[in-house]
């Protein structure tokens, strides 16, 4: 059966079973059946859902955070749902016996490795990356330099020193980079601050408000093609390529408002990519995720230039979970409900 929703294209095929001891979800792994989660294992566990912080992705975690937190509640889980930008966060963590954290947060102080550092003191198992992967990923720069060291493709760059200057800095990437070009933040996510330059017009005026707002920039170089995201899911030690999902953006490109506006982008699962490239896209997808030492999930953003090669962007360690989120989708076309991807999350806080 098909189905058409939020312009996402996919056939889905769900796949469960369950007895009166226990319920199991399954997924099928290259023909395999894999367990995804059994949900006994958490029904005597306190399990707190984190979201919101301070970052600039703020109302985005809260509505990932929400929707997992009702799925956990819909599943007869005992769940609690703390803001972290409260005051009595750490008081509730505490007094609440949390048994385990379920991160639902974006952005800085969240996905950077920070809230993930302060469990691992606290002794509260927490789902996804753990604290270097966290932070690796969410540093752009790192990460390109970890991909490049494993060869993995990605667009060519160039750091900005803030403190440096910044003319002379300017005409050294007008004689490295053809315009159009991309400036980027190198610790945010949900593409908030990134510019693409059609012309030297306005390209330093740009760069210094960027710098003046983020302060940690880097220039990269434009790539021409299309633009698709892969989730990769760890099955203890065996790692699984999603769906690819492909992004046609109404606008200029996927930035934050295509990305979190309904009828702003449109979604097609799977890409419309040739076979061989479909296939060499997600074995990226999954040799970066294993590149900077993911745990559990994560999503992978690629453009596939005109030639068929996939050049890596950026990797996102929580990936967003709300009803307009590219994860589920792509999970769905793989015949995974949200609830099985919920319960595979809370999984992931037990892999090493």
């Amino acid at each position: 059966m098909f189905f058409c929703q939020r312009e996402y294209y996919f056939q889905i095929v769900a796949f469960s079973f369950s007895d009166k001891h226990c319920k199991l979800n399954y997924i099928i792994y290259f023909g395999r059946i894999r367990i995804v989660g059994n949900i006994e294992k958490f029904k005597n566990r306190k399990i707190a859902v984190l979201c919101g912080g301070v970052s600039g992705e703020r109302e985005v975690s809260l509505r990932s955070g929400k929707k997992v937190y009702e799925s956990l509640i819909s599943q007869g889980l005992n769940a609690i749902l703390l803001d972290t930008k409260e005051e009595d966060f750490l008081t509730v963590l505490k007094t609440e016996k949390v048994d385990l954290a379920c991160i639902m947060l974006h952005g800085r102080f969240g996905e950077d490795g920070t809230i993930q550092g302060l469990l691992e003191i606290l002794g509260i198992p927490y789902t996804g990356s753990r604290v270097l992967a966290s932070a690796l990923g969410m540093n752009k720069i790192a990460s390109k330099k970890i991909w490049l060291s494993n060869g993995i493709p990605t667009p060519k760059f160039i750091e900005i020193d803030p403190k440096g200057d910044l003319n002379a800095q300017c005409e050294r990437i007008k004689r490295v980079f053809p315009f159009p070009l991309v400036i980027k933040p190198t610790n945010e996510g949900s593409s908030l601050g990134v510019s693409i330059l059609k012309d030297e017009r306005t390209f330093e005026e740009v760069l210094k408000n960027t710098i003046y707002e983020f302060n940690d920039v880097f220039v990269e170089e434009f790539i021409d093609g299309i633009q698709t995201t892969v989730g990769v899911l760890q099955l203890e030690n065996e790692y699984k390529a999603l769906p690819i999902l492909e992004l046609r953006p109404k606008g200029e490109f996927y930035d934050y408002k295509s990305k979190y506006t309904n009828g702003m982008t449109e979604f097609i699962i799977p890409a419309n990519l040739p076979k061989q490239v479909y296939a060499n896209t997600q074995e990226i997808a999954v040799k970066s995720f294993r590149a900077l030492g993911c745990r559990g999930f994560a999503r992978i953003d690629i453009i596939v230039d005109r030639d068929g090669v996939p050049f890596v962007h950026d990797a996102n360690t929580i990936p967003g979970m709300t009803e307009l989120s590219d994860l589920p989708a792509q999970a769905s076309a793989d015949g995974i409900t949200y609830d099985q991807l919920v319960l595979h999350i809370l999984e992931s806080a037990f892999y090493h």
